[in-house]
């Protein structure tokens, strides 16, 4: 696997940047759609956002229109929707292609991890990836998989207290 830290991104706000921003941190990236079902589910991320920050945790949102057209907004719409109607501080790319021809590197990486029951392609908006401190890929959860989950909740603190350690 290449460095996750080399690849480099784009904010929303247009801000070049690199995953190496996220050095040091855990972090759950999560391909993201305003017009999806599981929209909602931005809510449970900013919370396990606020929740967790403080102790090393980010989260990265990465906006796809790929899957039925859900995210036809330009970045800037993308941002103020979240921000308005979630309350999103965490940190958004610009649009991106998590699958195909056009695959972010990012998701490139990311499709490379094989465990659990999702491997390999993106099959929705909402699926998640946590990131050690240290930039392995330690989990993947699906769509239905909400932030505040058990489940979710729980890799996070086992990958913070692993980082603190």
């Amino acid at each position: 696997m290449s460095n996750l830290y080399d690849i480099p991104l784009t904010l929303t706000d247009g801000t070049a940047t690199d995953f190496g921003r996220f050095k040091g941190k855990v972090v759950l990236v999560v391909n993201v759609a305003s017009k999806c079902g599981f929209t909602p589910q931005y809510e449970g991320l900013e919370k396990l956002y606020k929740t967790f920050q403080k102790d090393g945790f980010e989260i990265l949102g990465v906006p796809c229109n790929q899957f039925a057209g859900q995210e036809p907004g330009t970045d800037s719409e993308i941002e103020e929707f979240c921000q308005v109607n979630f309350g999103v501080t965490f940190p958004l790319t610009k649009k991106a292609n998590v699958r195909g021809k056009d695959q972010h590197p990012l998701y490139a990486e990311l499709t490379k991890f094989k465990t659990g029951i999702l491997p390999g392609l993106i099959k929705w908006n909402f699926e998640k990836f946590l990131i050690s401190a240290d930039g392995e890929i330690l989990a993947r959860f699906g769509s239905k998989a909400e932030p505040e989950s058990k489940e979710i909740v729980g890799a996070v603190e086992q990958a913070l207290a692993a980082a603190a350690a």
